[in-house]
């Protein structure tokens, strides 16, 4: 399934959803693992624990915070694909980002977790039927697609790096 081919656009997740490029699920999100391998970690360890503005989350608390986002998606599309009626819970993102003290860990630690994440959310994505892509649920902001969900973990590491793009690198 193409980006142009999703239903319906999820209030607030589309966002992320038309940062994606209009190509087939899998292979948008092959490209975010593309675009991990490609990271300017240069850039990244040179920004350290600089933030653009006071309480605003360093490097690797904004990649910490792709991780734990990643996870909660994949069990939410996981959810979904497998006939879930219950209304999953949201999540307190910055709550989340203060007990996983990622200033603690090295960003190349944090980097390979992704890789490896990234892998297995693709994994996960191909393993689904079309149908299973098209099935929904509800959680946060309403009710969305397995295959919403896919494009949003695409499109929202894109909305991050695009983040760090514009308010984190002017401060080298």
């Amino acid at each position: 399934m193409k980006r142009s081919e999703l239903k319906e656009m999820p209030e607030y997740f589309d966002r992320y959803i038309n940062l994606c490029d209009d190509v087939e699920l899998s292979a948008a999100l092959a490209t975010s693992i593309d675009e991990i391998k490609n990271a300017p970690v240069d850039k990244w360890e040179a920004l350290g624990d600089k933030v653009y503005a006071p309480g605003k989350w360093t490097v690797k608390d904004m990649l910490q915070h792709m991780l734990d986002t990643e996870r909660i998606f994949c069990f939410r599309a996981l959810s979904f694909a497998r006939n879930e009626k219950q209304v999953l819970p949201g999540f307190e993102e910055d709550d989340y980002a203060i007990a996983a003290d990622a200033g603690h860990r090295t960003l190349k630690d944090i980097l390979e977790e992704m890789l490896a994440l990234h892998k297995a959310t693709k994994a996960l994505y191909d393993s689904f039927t079309p149908a299973m892509l098209d099935k929904k649920g509800k959680s946060f902001k309403g009710e969305y697609s397995v295959a919403h969900i896919g494009f949003t973990i695409a499109g929202h590491q894109r909305w991050h790096f695009k983040v760090l793009e514009e308010r984190y690198y002017p401060l080298l």
